[in-house]
């Protein structure tokens, strides 16, 4: 990776280095964390008071009410924490009966929130400051209130047309009846009461204590499944990491039920191309990518469940060498094939990523799914639930099929790549099904052209959409549109956004054996910042 300031792309960022790092996609975020580092902590503490600040100043991708997954460099050896939640108990096939898909939105779309059990696990195992005074920056905003971003602004402002009549919704965000605009302050003091219990209980009040009796009692309101027993039964599961190799680095992801498998087999089925052979921005480099994304995308949604369901196609049957080269061989150089890949719906996600100097680094990952997820929101709680219910199949024969006390398919996935002596890269790129095509685009623009963390984030980025079609933005060169088009690429051009399409990338790089270079995404509201 070459620092110099050599960038071609729009944004023209440079990339930041220091000692001590973090990056996400909000800059008061990004400072909560920093200060726990300031302070004394470690990257830990910073990624999770990060993580806690963005559950109030971005409430459009995630909440209290959201599932997390972290990858963890301590110092020595990686680790993989899945807290996703599980259905409730009462979700079975014929609860579901009459759907031709899952919902998408409203209570019967709220699974388990999982990721209050992250915070405490990471913590508990690998952090230096008192709990609670991890949330001390994100209980003074919803106190006190902050002043709303523009690009969330924006986003909020899209969610209030659609979820405003959801359960909950409009009396904590929508004020006076309407979203706040950028620059307006907003304070959540039921937020802040909650994440206080939290703080107190190191989160039992969440999951057993009031704070449970509340959501509960408003699912039972509503008819809903969700109960405390259900919250009760939680837990975060140290879950280890999948990986695949690619030249002299190896790109790390969580383990199924999340997409993660989906950029390992990209990259496995592009180590078998001549992607070698050609520039970041060649054509024919896009055409091998998008591809092998929709070679990795079909057989994910085909085969991708709760690891404890994955019986039948295993993640070794998925990653298989010889399977992958088999794979492969399927691409055309000289024409766009239409493998069948489909993607999941979009979503509203938060990504961050800290790094410390005793060399400990940290990928996390946090997300309600849909912006504001289901819409739901537990009145005096600040808790907007998550929809990730609407991640399962009602297909029998799937594998993700719906069913009690299972974890649905995930979207959200954290990466971290690591070399031939240790570990490179913290990175992530939230956004629905951009995410594994995001993590694809990064390592090669980082690993294979050389390029740094933020001239890799500023790049013009694609996505697979159904069939041949391919979504990208207009910053990519005409030359190289026309070009896929000739192959067959049925090409739809979208302005680079902040509503998640092309993700939001934030990325931290070391650098050899001292200090990290940080890349923040300019399709948000994001920074990278150090010591």
């Amino acid at each position: 990776m070459d620092l110099r300031a050599h960038h071609h792309y729009p944004s023209r960022r440079s990339a930041v280095a220091a000692e001590n790092m973090v990056v996400t996609s909000h800059p008061l975020a990004a400072q909560a964390g920093l200060g726990m580092l300031a302070q004394g902590g470690n990257a830990v503490d910073a990624a999770l008071a990060t993580a806690i600040a963005l559950t109030v100043l971005e409430p459009t991708g995630n909440g209290i009410g959201s599932d997390a997954f972290a990858i963890l460099w301590d110092g020595s050896e990686l680790h993989g924490l899945n807290a996703s939640g599980r259905s409730p108990a009462a979700w079975n096939a014929e609860r579901f009966v009459g759907h031709s898909e899952m919902p998408y939105r409203g209570w019967e779309s709220v699974t388990v929130p999982g990721a209050v059990s992250s915070w405490v696990a990471l913590s508990d195992r690998f952090g230096k400051l008192p709990f609670a005074k991890l949330f001390e920056p994100a209980i003074g905003y919803a106190e006190k209130g902050f002043p709303v971003s523009p690009v969330i602004a924006t986003l909020w402002a899209r969610a209030g047309e659609e979820l405003g009549k959801q359960p909950g919704f409009a009396e904590t965000f929508m004020p006076g009846g309407s979203t706040p605009k950028a620059g307006e302050f907003f304070a959540s003091p039921g937020h802040a009461r909650t994440l206080a219990r939290i703080a107190e209980t190191k989160g039992k009040a969440f999951y057993e204590g009031e704070i449970a009796e509340e959501i509960a009692a408003y699912a039972k309101q509503h008819g809903a499944a969700l109960t405390v027993e259900d919250l009760a039964a939680h837990e975060a599961d140290w879950c280890g990491t999948i990986s695949k190799r690619f030249d002299d680095v190896t790109l790390h992801e969580i383990p199924p039920n999340g997409q993660g498998i989906a950029a390992l087999m990209g990259l496995g089925i592009l180590g078998q191309t001549n992607i070698r052979d050609l520039d970041a921005d060649d054509p024919a480099a896009f055409h091998l990518q998008i591809e092998a994304m929709k070679l990795a995308l079909s057989d994910a949604e085909a085969f991708v469940a709760d690891l404890e369901h994955m019986r039948r196609i295993t993640t070794d049957d998925l990653l298989d060498d010889g399977y992958l080269a088999s794979r492969a061989k399927l691409i055309d150089p000289n024409k766009a094939t239409d493998f069948g890949a489909g993607a999941p719906k979009s979503g509203g996600t938060v990504y961050l990523t800290a790094a410390d100097a005793s060399g400990m680094m940290v990928s996390f990952i946090q997300s309600n799914y849909a912006g504001f997820g289901s819409g739901v929101v537990v009145p005096g709680t600040g808790v907007a639930l998550q929809n990730r219910g609407a991640g399962f199949s009602l297909d029998p024969g799937h594998q993700n099929h719906v069913a009690p006390r299972k974890r649905p398919f995930h979207t959200i996935i954290p990466g971290f790549l690591m070399g031939a002596t240790g570990p490179l890269m913290s990175f992530g790129v939230m956004g629905g099904p951009m995410q594994a095509q995001g993590h694809v685009q990064m390592v090669l623009r980082t690993h294979l052209w050389g390029q740094d963390v933020q001239m890799a984030a500023d790049a013009p980025r694609w996505r697979v959409t159904k069939g041949l079609g391919v979504a990208c933005e207009t910053t990519l060169p005409t030359n190289t549109i026309e070009k896929l088009r000739a192959l067959g690429h049925q090409i739809t051009l979208e302005a680079p956004d902040n509503a998640f399409g092309f993700g939001g990338a934030q990325l931290i790089h070391r650098l050899g054996t001292r200090g990290y270079a940080g890349g923040s995404d300019p399709r948000k509201d994001g920074a990278a910042i150090g010591f």
